[in-house]
């Protein structure tokens, strides 16, 4: 029987059977109750499992709400192209009853009781307010004058109110084939109009791919020069695509656009910019729980998920040692957790003043509430910062931002 191997076994009559011997049982490659087992440790499902055990303990009462959310359809904002006809394009985006909610936001600040608290002007569903006086210094005496000078300028974009699901259409190129708006979670726009960027700017966008951001700096005409950096080739060539839709060749050229680790940028080209914008890649909460492909949850990427807080501290501190004295960064990620976001913000600043004798001020932001309140749902209690939550009426988000101002 020994002998009988490959062919000649089969060209017995009745194969083993013929033997005398039981059929043999041959496992075919994929059973239906492995395809069962194999559902319940999906990467989105890990994801889940991974947020409800941390964020119930973060958020307590808020996160059914904010799970809910981040299980719905995302909300967009229409990011208008300065490049393109901007004022037909507002037009349009008019009609379908959408609104340029910073212009709005700036508008509403003149009519704003800056003596009434900050919780009193909150939704419903966010936690009572800790001040941030409490954890830093920060100057919080800002008027609606000089709040309206706090941020990016030239900047528009069109949101739905709050409670209305409208989706926009897709662009449509113009005759030079320009594209007169850019799909975005509006709540992205935030660490680009936290940046404040000025004209005659020097400013880098450590982590520019896939290119949302970098576009919104580039509306703002104010950049002398603009560094877009992204690790990833693949992903550097979609913000190079972006671009080319976007922005004329005359601007676009002025954009130097590299592939480089972002974590040496301090070694490149220290102390030179005046704005620098580190959007880290992050657990992308939204996505974690949404999509299986690209996931970081995917048990493939579990040592790479584990070490996210360090690579997020070595862009920011990067970041931090890129700007020159008196220069301004923005910190932000997509993400819900204290691990990628204030911890990160507070270790980075350790590290630049014990390590390399930087002082670092984290700027108060909390005139972001107020200006925006009516668009976004913002949570209370960062001590750092400011946190941008999921919420079925504002579906954006999360989105969280820090800026911190190197000192002179």
């Amino acid at each position: 029987m020994a002998a009988l191997r490959g062919p000649a076994r089969r060209l017995l009559p009745g194969g083993l059977a013929g033997l005398g011997l039981p059929p043999r049982r041959y496992r075919y490659r994929y059973k239906k109750k492995w395809a069962g087992t194999a559902s319940k440790n999906s990467a989105t499902r890990l994801a889940l499992q991974n947020f409800d055990m941390n964020y119930s303990v973060q958020f307590g009462s808020l996160w059914p709400s904010i799970r809910v959310s981040l299980l719905s359809e995302q909300k967009y904002g229409a990011l208008v192209n300065n490049f393109s006809d901007a004022n037909r394009v507002s037009r349009e985006l008019e009609l379908l009853n959408a609104v340029d909610f910073v212009y709005e936001s700036q508008k509403a600040a003149w009519h704003v009781q800056w003596d009434s608290p900050v919780e009193g002007m909150r939704g419903e569903e966010t936690a009572p307010q800790e001040t941030h006086s409490e954890q830093l210094s920060v100057e919080q005496t800002q008027t609606p004058a000089s709040l309206s000078m706090s941020i990016s300028p030239n900047i528009r974009c069109y949101t739905f109110s709050k409670g209305d699901v409208s989706r926009f259409p897709p662009a449509r190129p113009d005759a030079l084939g320009t594209l007169g708006y850019y799909l975005l979670d509006a709540a992205s726009l935030l660490p680009v109009l936290a940046l404040n960027v000025q004209p005659g700017d020097l400013v880098l966008d450590l982590c520019a791919a896939p290119g949302g951001k970098t576009l919104a700096l580039l509306q703002t005409g104010c950049c002398r020069h603009l560094a877009a950096n992204d690790i990833s080739a693949s992903r550097s060539n979609r913000l190079c695509r972006v671009l080319c839709s976007y922005v004329p060749k005359d601007i676009s050229a002025d954009v130097r656009i590299t592939s480089w680790d972002g974590r040496n940028w301090g070694d490149l080209e220290g102390n030179t910019y005046n704005r620098v914008l580190v959007d880290v890649p992050c657990t992308t909460d939204r996505h974690s729980v949404m999509e299986e492909d690209n996931n970081i949850f995917s048990r493939m990427r579990s040592k790479e998920r584990q070490t996210l807080p360090m690579l997020q501290m070595q862009l920011l501190l990067a970041g931090l040692l890129a700007a020159r004295p008196g220069g301004e960064v923005v910190y932000s990620t997509c993400s819900l957790s204290q691990l990628q976001n204030e911890y990160v913000v507070e270790r980075a600043v350790e590290v630049a003043e014990t390590e390399y004798n930087i002082s670092v001020h984290v700027e108060d932001l909390s005139y972001f509430r107020r200006l925006f309140q009516d668009t976004f749902s913002f949570f209370a209690d960062c001590r750092l910062g400011e946190l941008v939550l999921p919420h079925l009426t504002a579906n954006f988000g999360p989105m969280y931002f820090c800026k911190l101002r190197r000192e002179q």
